[in-house]
């Protein structure tokens, strides 16, 4: 049977010289067998905890940012997983991680599997140029990382990042679901299409 468990986990996010106190949501997605880890963030062990045995089949960036990566080498290392990464994002990613690539290239369209459990990647660049949102058709949830949050678009105006290109990824490839779809964030409380799109759609 499928499921979906979130871990919550506490750090520090840094870009352009500047720290900031996040929590970040860590997706954990398959079923009591398998399990498809999305953003390991800030510490692995309660990541293992919360995988709790499962098979993990691959560890998902959403994107490069260092607070949705910074437990992923030692998560991959705990569990053989291989890490999957947009290529957009890799300058970000070798900030964090100079001597160790990632696995897997997500480009868009990729599917991943886990306990019976598709997800397709959708590239949804703005945040990050490398931005991936992963959609479960079957139950209708989105896995967006930074693209959309409840209340608005994710966070432009730093390096890399840009606020056309996020309205466009929100507009053509997030609105376009159905509206009833869950949106599963990066941080924050959880939201849905229908409750986003008025205010985005324009």
């Amino acid at each position: 049977m499928a499921r979906v468990d979130l871990v919550v986990t506490h750090g520090i996010f840094s870009i352009d010289g500047d720290d900031f106190e996040v929590d970040n949501n860590i997706w954990l997605v398959g079923n009591d067998d398998e399990v498809l880890v999305i953003d390991a963030a800030h510490d692995h062990q309660p990541i293992v905890d919360g995988i709790a045995g499962r098979t993990v089949v691959a560890i998902i960036a959403t994107h490069g940012h260092n607070d949705h990566i910074n437990a992923a080498v030692a998560l991959a290392d705990a569990t053989g997983a291989p890490i999957a990464l947009h290529p957009a994002d890799r300058m970000l990613w070798d900030v964090v991680y100079p001597n160790r690539a990632p696995d897997l290239e997500i480009h868009d369209g990729d599917t991943f599997h886990a306990g019976g459990v598709e997800v397709v990647a959708l590239h949804t660049p703005g945040h990050s140029p490398g931005g991936v949102s992963l959609y479960d058709a079957a139950t209708g949830e989105l896995f967006g990382g930074d693209t959309l949050f409840k209340g608005g678009p994710g966070a432009t105006g730093r390096s890399f990042s840009s606020r056309e290109q996020i309205l466009e990824s929100i507009r053509t490839r997030i609105l376009t679901l159905p509206p009833e779809t869950v949106v599963h964030t990066g941080h924050g409380d959880d939201t849905t299409v229908a409750a986003e799109a008025p205010s985005l759609a324009g």
